[in-house]
C-alpha cells in the first residue's frame, strides 16, 4: 500500500485546505489539527480518494464506510481540488447518447416521475423547514441587493418572476411544480391572479391546501396533485411558470413538455421556465461519481440539459424565447445559505428525520443532504452547472400596428418593464 499512501500524501500537499487522513489500521497522515478530518474503514475508500472520485467518497460517507469531520465549506474546497479533470466533460459517441435517451424514456413515465418526486420532496416537511426560508421556497433565490438575507432574496425572486410574466389582476396563472406554494401565494396576494398549482408530492399538496384555507384564498387559488401531462387544455392560461421542475422532465420528454406548455398557454401569453442547466453541451451528468451520488440519494431520474438544447426543444414545442437570464452565482449563494442553516441545526434535523425515516435511515438522509447542499453550492460556484430563467411566448400570429407591429405577444419590445 506504500505507492497508494505516497500518492495520497502528494495530493494532500497540494490541497487548499489542510486534511488529515486516518488510514485502515490507524496510521494517520497529514497535520493532526487539520480543518478536515477523514477516516477510512478500508483501503478501497483510500483508493477512491486517490482517484478523485468524490461522488463515491460521498457515497462511502453516507453508508458510513468513511467518516468526515469539518466545515462543509472546507470539505468542498478540498473536494474541488481533488478532481482529476473537468466533471462536465461528456461522452459524445452517438451510441452513448442513444442509450441515454432510451434510459430517459424509461425513467420518465408518469408513474416513475411520481415515485421519484415523492422520494425527494416527501422526506419530511419539518426537515425542509429547518433550513429553507419561512415561505419554504426551494429554488434559486435572487440577491437583488448584496446584503439581502435569504428570505429577502427569495421574495425578490418571486417578484422578479411575477414582473417578467407581467402578471395582472384576474390573470389565469399556472405554476407547474408549485412546491410549498411560495410563488402561488405571492402571485395571488400581490398581483391578484387566479392561480392553479400542480405537484406530485403528497406532502406539498396537503401543506399548500392548508395555506390556502388559512389565508382565505379558496376562491382564487387551487393546488392539485397532477402530472403536467394530464392537465386539461380546454381553458388555456394567460401566464405559466415552471420553477425548479423541468430538471425532472428528462431529455427524452423535453419537446413534449414544451409542446404541452404551448397548448396550455393562450396565444400571445407568457411562460417562464426557471431551472438548473448543464455545463456540458451534450446531455450527460456530472463526472467523478457526483451525478451518480445525486441520482442515488437525492434526485433519482434528474437530468440536466445545456441551455442551447433547452432552447432547441422549446422552439420545437412552438414557443419563442424572448429573454434568457443566467442566475448561476445566485444559486451558489442560495445553496450555501441552505447548507449553513442545516449545519447550524444538525441535532434537531436528525431528531426530525428519525420521526419519518427511523434512526438508521435518518442518519443516512442527513449525511446525504449535508454533502448534497454544499456540493451543489460548489458546482454552481465553479460553473459546472447553472440556473437559467427563460421567458418565452406563444406567438398569436397578429402582426399588429404602430410601435408594436410584429410583436405577436404581450412581451414589450424591451426588457425595461422588468426592472422599473
Amino acid at each position: 500500500m506504500e505507492p497508494l499512501q505516497h500518492k495520497v500524501e502528494q495530493q494532500l500537499a497540494s490541497l487548499p485546505v489542510p486534511i488529515s487522513i486516518a488510514m485502515p489500521g490507524g496510521r494517520r497522515i497529514g497535520p493532526p489539527d487539520a480543518a478536515v478530518q477523514l477516516e477510512f474503514r478500508d483501503w478501497s475508500g483510500l483508493a477512491t480518494f486517490a482517484a478523485g472520485q468524490i461522488g463515491r467518497i460521498a457515497e462511502d460517507y453516507v453508508e458510513q464506510r468513511v467518516r468526515i469531520e469539518g466545515r462543509m465549506r472546507d470539505v468542498m474546497a478540498a473536494a474541488a481540488s481533488l478532481l482529476p479533470g473537468s466533471p462536465v466533460a461528456s461522452d459524445t459517441r452517438w451510441w452513448t447518447q442513444m442509450l441515454r435517451r432510451a434510459k430517459s424514456l424509461a425513467l420518465h413515465t408518469p408513474e416513475k416521475d411520481a415515485e421519484q418526486i415523492r422520494f425527494h420532496y416527501d422526506v419530511s416537511d419539518d426537515f425542509y423547514a429547518l433550513w429553507l426560508d419561512a415561505r419554504r421556497v426551494y429554488s434559486c433565490a435572487y440577491f437583488a441587493e448584496p446584503d439581502y438575507s435569504l428570505a429577502q432574496a427569495q421574495e425578490a425572486k418571486l417578484d422578479l418572476i411575477c414582473r417578467k410574466l407581467m402578471l395582472r389582476s384576474g390573470d389565469r396563472f399556472l405554476d407547474i411544480g408549485a412546491g410549498w406554494g411560495g410563488l402561488l401565494m405571492w402571485a395571488a396576494e400581490h398581483y391578484g391572479v387566479n392561480a392553479t398549482g400542480i405537484t406530485l408530492s403528497r406532502n406539498q399538496h396537503a401543506y399548500v391546501n392548508r395555506l390556502i384555507e388559512e389565508k382565505g384564498l379558496g376562491g382564487r387559488v387551487q393546488m392539485r396533485i397532477m402530472d403536467y401531462r394530464e392537465l386539461p387544455e380546454g381553458q388555456p392560461f394567460d401566464k405559466i411558470a415552471s420553477v425548479g421542475m423541468f430538471e425532472h422532465v428528462g431529455q427524452a420528454n423535453m419537446a413534449t413538455y414544451f409542446g404541452k406548455i404551448y397548448r396550455l398557454l393562450k396565444p400571445g401569453g407568457l411562460v417562464l421556465n426557471h431551472g438548473i442547466t448543464a455545463g456540458s453541451l451534450q446531455p450527460s451528468q456530472l463526472g467523478a461519481g457526483m451525478g451518480d451520488f445525486i441520482g442515488k440519494y437525492i434526485f433519482p431520474g434528474g437530468e440536466l440539459l445545456h441551455p442551447s438544447l433547452v432552447l432547441r426543444d422549446l422552439a420545437v414545442g412552438g414557443l419563442e424565447m424572448v429573454d434568457t437570464e443566467n442566475l448561476r452565482p445566485h444559486y451558489a449563494r442560495t445553496l450555501w445559505a441552505w447548507s449553513d442553516a442545516l449545519e447550524d441545526r444538525l441535532d434537531e434535523a436528525l431528531a426530525v428525520l428519525e420521526r419519518t425515516q427511523g434512526k438508521e435511515g435518518a442518519g443516512a438522509v442527513l449525511r446525504a443532504y449535508r454533502l448534497y447542499l454544499s456540493g451543489c453550492a460548489m458546482t454552481f460556484e465553479h460553473g459546472w452547472i447553472a440556473l437559467h430563467q427563460i421567458l418565452a411566448t406563444r406567438p398569436d400570429g397578429n402582426m399588429g400596428t404602430g410601435s408594436m407591429r410584429g410583436a405577436q405577444s404581450l412581451y414589450p419590445f424591451t426588457r425595461s418593464y422588468i426592472y422599473r
